[in-house]
């Protein structure tokens, strides 16, 4: 294991132990019937609290799993000594928190000397090295986003002098605000005027006394950086502690054209499979994909969103801010009802969509499609066990049925998990509008982290090949089928990721999807400003086919559009050919479209 596995390891492991559960599971013996108590001892002070039989094996699953991460954590820690310096005189101070300087920062960001900036580097590169402003920089977003990459970056950027200036604190669940306030007293002593603090949310009272590093410490010339997965921490911060003294950079959502630019990939469907984090085996960057397997992508959603969730509400005011999720939380069916908003993504997110009897979207779609193929039809539904497929499914995202989840699901639960979901910017809406009535719009629900949503899919091939009937098949029909489903779910990510992309670059613009009672205009760009709009049709094909663009030339639909959103300034179907130009329709390449976009990060 080099320098950079043995440091993202360790880092990895300070966030699942994070949000696993400390103590032992206490026994006791009450007129001859045994109880199980969950016990925990915080500032010397012990505390029991009871656990239903039901749960007691998934609790105690989870304090060894905390036990068995923080052995490794130990052993893995002893491989990176921290170096202990003073200057002149002075007496070798004795870091409460884990802090790097000298020598271990240059260590540190070696390994990443030939990886490619993400766009937002100059952000954080201009507050480095720019004017003092009195103000931290909150450099956050989920796991495997370059967070820390970028912090290894501007040190590589940085003149010996400034260097020697520098530390890095990496902080563990048990750090204190008073401890981190002891080191940063020595190395304000010291000189040092660039400290960068990574996981800074991990310390319970981090979002109650984070105005410390921007009143005492950036006040007085310091430039503090801080870093962390938890967003929701973030942003409950700045609007208490560090309102209007903080400079935010979030970095969750990685277009297409920064996957290709900073990893070295070019390839639509590369991004539908990898897209949503600077994670995927390439040229310039990590060597692994968090998406490479269902089980990895289970991991994702537990540990950097669900988990996310969980941690930030639990210390925000004292745990008081869970408002209706606490139920969800306490009984362990939050990751399920996420889950279910993965699923069900181009639906209301209502109480409809987190308690009727799941049903896969994708694979009715793909069963219908497959029934009306004009070469070789065949009825998906008559070679498989619907229920089977659909149950094994089911049970492979961990979604819970109606009849299983211990907490009835209302729709404030919904609506709740939903804003937290866009302020990790994890989903993001765009317009759905109909024709003849366009006031009366919808939201198509968009995740921007395509991998995860590809994982999903994975996860129906899978539930497929496990059902008897189904296998019954030949293996060229089952082949074929399994190939069709996926091709339908990337069109449909593709469709998804063009709207997202597209949106995002034309704040000052209308996108939308319109429909019509019979086709609809994938996406449409309104100009308020000029009254002119483009139609478009976005289409998972190589080749150029009249049938893709018959919506496009309907005289009565172009009609309508230019009635209420002014003149059609232009006609075009993306797709993954080459650009070209065919009876006046514009063919645009998906890839050299999404890379042609201006850069307008959410």
């Amino acid at each position: 294991m080099d320098n950079l596995e043995l440091i993202t390891r360790i880092e990895d492991l300070e966030r699942e132990i994070a949000a696993l559960p400390p103590g032992n599971i206490a026994t006791k013996k009450i007129k001859g019937k045994k109880y199980y108590y969950y016990r925990i001892t915080k500032n010397k002070k012990r505390t029991e609290t009871y656990v239903d039989f039901g749960q007691v094996e998934e609790l105690r699953g989870q304090i060894e799993k905390r036990k068995t991460l923080e052995a490794e954590l130990k052993k893995l820690r002893h491989l990176l000594p921290i170096e202990k310096t003073a200057k002149g005189n002075e007496p070798v101070h004795s870091f409460s928190t884990y802090t790097r300087i000298g020598s271990q920062l240059e260590s540190l960001a070696s390994p990443v000397r030939k990886y490619r900036h993400r766009e937002c580097y100059k952000n954080l590169s201009d507050y480095v090295f720019g004017e003092q402003q009195d103000k931290v920089f909150i450099l956050y977003g989920l796991r495997r986003t370059g967070k820390t990459t970028l912090i290894r970056q501007v040190l590589l950027e940085m003149t010996p002098e400034q260097l020697a200036q520098a530390a890095f604190i990496q902080i563990k669940t048990t750090d204190t605000l008073s401890e981190i306030n002891a080191d940063l007293q020595y190395l304000e002593q010291q000189n040092f005027k660039y400290v960068f603090i990574d996981e800074v949310t991990l310390m319970a009272d981090f979002i109650e006394g984070a105005a410390l590093f921007s009143d005492i410490y950036a006040s007085s010339g310091m430039k503090i950086v801080l870093s962390g997965t938890d967003s929701l921490g973030f942003l409950f911060s700045r609007d208490e502690q560090l309102y209007d003294r903080c400079i935010l950079l979030h970095t969750t959502f990685i277009p297409y054209r920064e996957f290709e630019n900073v990893l070295g990939i070019r390839g639509i469907d590369e991004y539908i499979r990898y897209g949503g984090t600077m994670s995927m085996g390439g040229i310039n960057y990590n060597k692994t994909s968090t998406f490479a397997s269902k089980e990895s992508a289970d991991e994702y959603i537990d540990s950097a969103i669900a988990r996310n969730i969980q941690h930030s509400l639990k210390y925000y005011q004292n745990g008081g801010h869970f408002r209706h999720l606490y139920d969800l939380y306490e009984r362990g069916e939050l990751t399920s009802a996420v889950n279910r908003v993965m699923e069900d993504m181009n639906h209301r997110f209502t109480r409809e969509v987190l308690t009727r009897t799941f049903v896969s979207g994708d694979l009715a779609i793909s069963a219908r499609n497959l029934l009306h193929d004009r070469t070789d039809p065949i009825d998906l539904m008559q070679n498989m066990d619907r229920e089977s497929v659909t149950d094994i499914y089911r049970k492979l995202l961990d979604i819970l049925n109606k009849e299983e989840q211990t907490v009835e699901i209302d729709e404030t639960h919904g609506y709740q998990i939903m804003e937290y979901l866009t302020l990790l910017d994890l989903v993001i809406k765009v317009d759905l509008l109909h024709f003849p009535n366009v006031n009366l719009r919808e939201k198509i629900t968009i995740i921007s982290q395509p991998g995860m949503r590809y994982a999903q899919a994975n996860a129906l091939v899978n539930s497929l090949l496990m059902d008897e009937k189904f296998n019954t098949l030949s293996a060229l029909e089952r082949n074929r089928i399994l190939m069709r489903i996926l091709s339908e779910i990337k069109g449909r990510m593709m469709e998804d990721i063009v709207l997202l992309e597209t949106s995002l670059a034309h704040p000052d613009k209308m996108v939308f999807q319109l429909q019509f009672a019979i086709g609809e205009f994938d996406m449409v760009i309104h100009n308020p400003l000029t009254l002119t709009c483009e139609i478009y049709e976005v289409k998972y094909s190589e080749k150029i086919v009249p049938n893709q663009y018959r919506h496009l030339v309907d005289l009565e639909k172009c009609a309508a559009t230019e009635h209420r959103f002014g003149t059609i300034t232009g006609k075009y179907v993306i797709y993954r050919g080459e650009s070209n130009e065919f009876e006046g329709i514009h063919y645009l390449n998906v890839e050299e479209y999404l890379k042609s976009l201006a850069k307008e990060l959410p």
